[in-house]
Parts: C-alpha cells; structure tokens; sequence
C-alpha cells in the first residue's frame, strides 16, 4: 500500500440516525473499491461492520467502525458510526479525529430526530457537513419536499449537487448538476453510465446548476468576480469553493444514493475525495497547553488514541491518528498520559479490525491502528523523545440514564469492576462510579439501549451474571430553623470512664449571613462570645460551619476537634434518611468535663448526639436532586410529552420551536427520570430526545418526606 501524504488523506464520520443506511453505505464503498468481493447485509449479520456477536444479536451498530478507501488517489478514512442516540459518544469521538460528517438522511422519513441530533453535535465542533439522500428508491420518496424540509430545519446553506430523475422502485439515474451530466445504472448499480442530459430535463438543471455555481462562488473573492464575469466556472473551482465553504460551514452541499442498490456510491466518493478538505487545510488541534498542532509530516512524532477495542482473533487494538510527524515502524514512543514507553512493532490500515493491511509508515493526518500494545488506553497520548504534545479535546455528554449494578454471586464484585473498568475504556460514555453515599456500584450511560448493551457484553462475553437496579437517590439533609440541644455522655466500666457533656446551637447555613450573636430559646437568651470558626465545605455540596463560643473553660480546646469529628459523623449520615447533610452551622457554647474521665472519644459521641437532638427540632427537611431537562419532539406528540413530564413532578420552565421541532424546558426531580428514556421512545415512537443536567437541590413535597422517613425507619427496625 502507497504511502499517503497528508493532502492525500481525507477524513469523514458517516453518520446518521438509526436506520439511515450508513452500515449498508459502508459496505458498498468496501466493494466499490475492491477491499471485499462481495456485499454483505445488515440482515444477513455479514457485514464488515457489525461483526461483534452483540450487534449480530441487536441487528444494529454498537460500535463505531473504522475503514479506509483509496479511491481516485486519496485515502479516504471513514469512521462508521452508530445511528441511535445511546451511541452518540462514538459520533463525538469520530467527529474529533476526523475533518468532515457525511450525514445519512433516510428520504422515505426526511428529516428525523436522530438526523437533528447528530447534525446539532457535528456543528457544535464546527465540523463541515455532507449530505447524503439515501434510500431514494424507498416508497413515498418526494425529493423536492425532503429538500425544503432540509432548508427549514438547516438554513438555506443546503446545496442539491445532484437530483434524481425518478424515485421510489423507479430509482436509477441522478442529474448531476455540478458534472452537468445524467447518471444512470443498471439492476445491480456498480458503475455509472455517463449521458448528457435529457432535453426534459434541461431547464432544472440549468436552474439548479447556477444556484451550486453561486453557493461556491461566494466562498473566494475570485471566484465570485469570474462568475458575475462569466456567469460559469469549471468543475475544479466549483469543487475549491464547495471546499472553501465546508472549511468555513457556509455550505452543505447534497449528493443522492441508494446505498442498498449501490447507486451513486461512486460518485459519492469521487465527491469526498475531491471537496472534503484534507487535514492540512483545517485547524490544527490544540493540546493541553492550548497550542495549535498542525499535521506537519515532518515535525515531531505525536499520536492520539482515540479508540481501544478487543477484536475477535486479534485481542487488543489501539486505533490512532498521527497528529504530527511521520509514523514509522519500529519507532519507540512516550506515552506522556501515562509515563510509560512503547515499542510500534507493526502499523496497519483496517477495516473494522477484521480486514487488516501492513504499513511501514503514516503521515501526519492519517489514521491506522497497532495491537497488543502494552499500556495504552483510549484518550492517551504517544510522543517521540523530545516532544512534549499532550491531547485531550474530545469532549462527551451527560449520561441520561443509570443502573446500580452486583453480581449476581457476591464473591465476583471485584471481577465485575474490572470488566466495567476495561469496557469504560473501550467506550468513554459507559461511567463506572463506586458510590460511598449509596453503598452501591453506578453505571451510568446514553439510554437503556447503551446500558442494557453493556449488560449483554458482560454476560454473555464475560459469563458473568449481572443484577441490574434503579439507583438509590442521593438526597440531601437540611434544616430550617435554630433549635439548641445538650447531651452528656457518661460511661463508667472500672478503671477510667467516659464523660464529656456539649451544649450547642444549630441553624441553617446561607453564604453571607451575619456571625451568631443572641438566640432566644424560649424565656432563656443564649449570647454568644466566637473564639474560633471553622468553614468546612462538604464534598457533597454545602457547608458545615462551626463556632467555638466556649467561655470559662467548661470544656478544654483540645477537645474542638473531637466535637466536630462527631458532627461530621452526623452530617455524613443524616438523621432523618442517613443521607448527607448540608449547609448548617453550630455554636458549641457550653459543656462539661471530668479531670479523669473525659478525653476524645466522649466528646466525639456527646457532639454528634447533641446535633442530631437539635437537627431534629430544627423543622428538618430532605432535599432532592433536580435535573434541567430539554425534550425535543415532533408537534404532534407534544401533548403526550407535556402529560407525561407532569406527572414526573416537572415544572414547565418554557417552550419554543427549534428547526421543525419542539423543545419543552423543564425542571424535572432525579427520581422521576429513571426510566425517562425508556418511555419517551415508547410515547413517540422513538422520534423524540432530550439532555439532563444537574440544576439544585430542592425540597421534597411533604408526602415524599414522610414516605422517605418511613421507609429509613423501618429500615433501621430490620437491621
């Protein structure tokens, strides 16, 4: 295999939403270029790029595919990425190593949620887009109708670069307006045949051709003064505009396809090959320091691992992209994210893992892969002696979606949490967390689909049985008024006892209050005198502040700490539900002590006894986590969607029109979404999303909180 150079290399994230054909597109474009001989199926479970036993079991990507195609002297590196939403991680991983998204639109349906998803996520890295209309020779196909429904939701940056004669069963020939060429197949698509353009059709694509002319003119100066001169420009400055216009995201040019039939595919890589920019015409990368890389074949050797996967029949693979430098074999790089060495004993081009061709070299730009390197992880960097790169630009979303997680036996908790470890790597959006408030293991994901797909790896890869529960909620604990508390612990077992007696004040905590000064309990002032403050943030969020306002030496400084290491003990597990405790501050202004028996550990329990005496008279509340929570949805089921958030406690924060869509803003408790996925897809069908963010902590309606103090009650009876 030719080595590239870096203006040869074009890399492209096919994406789309689910359904969209890109699996099928891929296949076509490994047998359009000779990789395979013959196409498989998505059916069939034989394609090059669902070949994991678990998307054979779904019948739909998992996992992102990487695949190369030299076609017309450029390589062309494609990153094959799964269509549903609880997969996004890998579309944000592909758009980050690659320079352009070639964007599947199934044209039976047009415009769906999942094409809106994945376009939103693609301009949000200032990507350039392509789109490619697939499936046009499906039924109910009104091209015109797809392509004003494009402009509504994509602005009119929408570019036709060809249109099809016919659609539906008689799909089989385009007019290619920036060729100026009809093109035709036969039954079994392939090759395209080459005529002029029908006299019938003459006048559209004349229109047509002037409006691509006048999108890629208004890219360059010059360009845009021949073409008022001339009102024409060759196909080479029409395609150096188009590219202009991706560099800057001023155009989205639209090729057709039936990718099933394998109609337009050709042409559809002739077109990549020649108007997607090549990765020395992009921004450079910035790395931790902030500094732009450029792909500069001939500057210091820096790799980026993007992705790690366990291949059938090959074990590890570490899939890259050379930054900078060249790549050779043999080379022995730093892994600056780990601090560790590694030797490059091979370098391949793949095809998905399973097609595998040996390289001596790659350029800056390219994209290939090494296995059984020793200690490389996704995310880590890989630099030649002397250079200091270190990248960390892919970025993923919020999970949406958790489980609590055990092993069915007990005794194999520590191998479940290696396996979870591993897969984390492999796919950065599964998040694995051990949690001390919860005493359970969470993990948390894109959706059900994401996460039941990671309990069919372990069970059925690893054969390990695996319990899946709705996770405790992580409430919090706080009060609402002062109330004052004393208690006296006294212990006496022979020899040296146990005393120490604390006095104190709690009230609930707000940055910028005053210092204590007088409270009132009763018919009794209580002033206090502060002789030392203590601000403790708490890492759940909150503070405990505490005030020494002992006078006359009724309990020794020595024994301060002792008294907020007992606070601290009630703080961490609260008296009401054993939850965390938040923002309240405590006076300790009185007390007792004993010349023999009083040391730390008295006046640790006397402390955090008398704080959960007083929190309990302070009008305690519970506080839950709630979410800021954006739905998109078709109009039509908006009223099914706006029911269902009420009834999970939602407050309606606002509404508003998004490019054909609706987008309801909501306030929305963690409680009530852990399911929230599962029954939006089953309301609409599947076409509707939404993202969730930690907003605050509220109060729980009082039913809840006698429910909760019940439950924790009863509880605490059984253990």
């Amino acid at each position: 295999m030719k080595v590239y150079k870096t203006n040869e290399i074009k890399n492209i994230s096919l994406l789309g939403g689910k359904g969209s054909g890109k699996t099928t597109l891929a296949e076509a474009m490994l047998f359009e270029c000779e990789v395979i001989k013959r196409r498989g199926s998505v059916e069939a479970g034989n394609t090059v790029s669902d070949y994991f036993p678990v998307e054979k079991e779904y019948g739909s990507s998992v996992f992102s595919t990487i695949f190369y195609a030299e076609f017309g002297g450029k390589k062309l590196n494609i990153i094959d990425c799964p269509g549903a939403d609880d997969f996004v991680g890998n579309a944000v991983t592909a758009l980050g190593v690659t320079d352009a998204g070639l964007i599947l639109v199934n044209a039976p349906y047009g415009v769906e949620v999942g094409t809106q998803n994945i376009f939103r996520t693609a301009s949000s890295l200032n990507k350039p887009i392509i789109f490619g209309l697939n499936k046009l020779d499906g039924e109910n196909v009104d091209f015109d109708n797809v392509i004003e429904q494009m402009r509504e939701v994509f602005g009119n940056k929408i570019a036709p670069v060809q249109y099809p004669v016919a659609t539906g069963e008689g799909f089989n020939a385009v007019i290619d307006v920036l060729l100026m060429k009809k093109l035709s197949w036969g039954p079994n698509g392939g090759k395209a045949t080459v005529e002029d353009i029908p006299a019938d059709q003459m006048d559209r694509a004349t229109e047509m051709h002037h409006a691509l002319l006048e999108a890629a003119a208004e890219n360059d100066e010059a360009l845009m003064e021949k073409f008022f001169e001339e009102e024409e420009l060759t196909q080479d400055e029409i395609r150096r505009g188009l590219r202009l216009g991706l560099t800057t995201n001023s155009i989205y040019p639209v090729v057709c396809l039936s990718a099933a039939k394998d109609m337009g595919v050709s042409r559809l890589m002739e077109f990549l090959g020649n108007v997607v920019p090549s990765p020395d015409e992009v921004a450079g990368t910035p790395n931790k320091a902030g500094k732009e890389i450029k792909p500069d074949a001939n500057g210091p050797v820096s790799v980026f691992v993007f992705k790690t996967s366990v291949e059938p029949h090959i074990g590890e693979v570490s899939y890259f992209k050379v930054m900078s430098g060249t790549l050779k074999v043999g080379m022995d790089l730093d892994n600056v994210s780990r601090g560790s060495k590694e030797r490059v004993a091979q370098l391949f081009c793949v095809c998905s893992g399973q097609i595998r061709t040996s390289v001596d070299e790659l350029q800056a730009g390219d994209i290939g892969a090494a296995v059984k390197l020793k200690d490389v992880r996704t995310g880590n960097t890989l630099d030649e002696k002397g250079c200091d790169y270190e990248f960390d630009f892919i970025k993923y979303p919020a999970p949406k979606y958790q489980r609590a997680v055990r092993p069915v036996t007990e005794s194999d908790a520590e191998k479940l949490n290696v396996i979870l470890t591993r897969m984390h790597e492999e796919d950065p959006t599964w998040l694995v967390e051990q949690s001390r408030e919860l005493k359970q293991t969470i993990v948390s994901g894109q959706g059900e689909f994401h996460l039941r797909t990671l309990k069919w790896r372990v069970e059925n890869n690893d054969k390990l049985a695996i319990i899946f529960e709705e996770p405790k909620i992580p409430y919090r604990e706080t009060i609402t008024k002062a109330a004052r508390a004393d208690y006296r612990h006294k212990k006496q077992s022979g020899g040296s006892g146990q005393f120490g007696e604390v006095h104190l004040i709690i009230e609930p905590y707000s940055e910028d209050m005053p210092l204590p000064d007088t409270y009132k309990f009763g018919n009794q002032e209580f002033k206090m005198s502060i002789r030392d403050t203590q601000e403790i943030p708490l890492q759940w969020g909150g503070k405990l502040v505490v005030y020494n306002c002992i006078v006359g030496g009724s309990i020794d400084a020595r024994f301060i700490p002792a008294i907020v290491k007992g606070l601290m003990d009630r703080m961490e597990q609260g008296p009401l539900t054993g939850s965390y405790a938040r923002d309240v501050r405590v006076c300790i202004y009185d007390g007792k002590m004993h010349p023999v028996d009083s040391n730390e550990i008295s006046f640790r329990l006397a402390g955090r006894n008398a704080f959960s005496e007083a929190f309990r008279q302070a009008n305690p509340k519970v506080l839950e986590p709630v979410y800021d929570v954006e739905v998109l949805v078709p109009s039509d089921v908006m009223g099914d969607v706006m029911s269902d958030l009420q009834g999970r406690r939602a407050i309606i924060m606002g509404m508003n029109s998004e490019n054909g869509f609706e987008k309801i803003s909501a306030k929305v408790p963690l409680k009530e979404m852990a399911s929230y996925s599962t029954a939006l897809s089953s309301i609409t069908g599947g076409r509707s999303s939404f993202t969730m963010k930690f907003a605050s902590y509220e109060l729980v309606p009082a039913d809840v909180q006698e429910r909760l103090l019940k439950e924790y009650a009863e509880k605490n009876q059984e253990d």
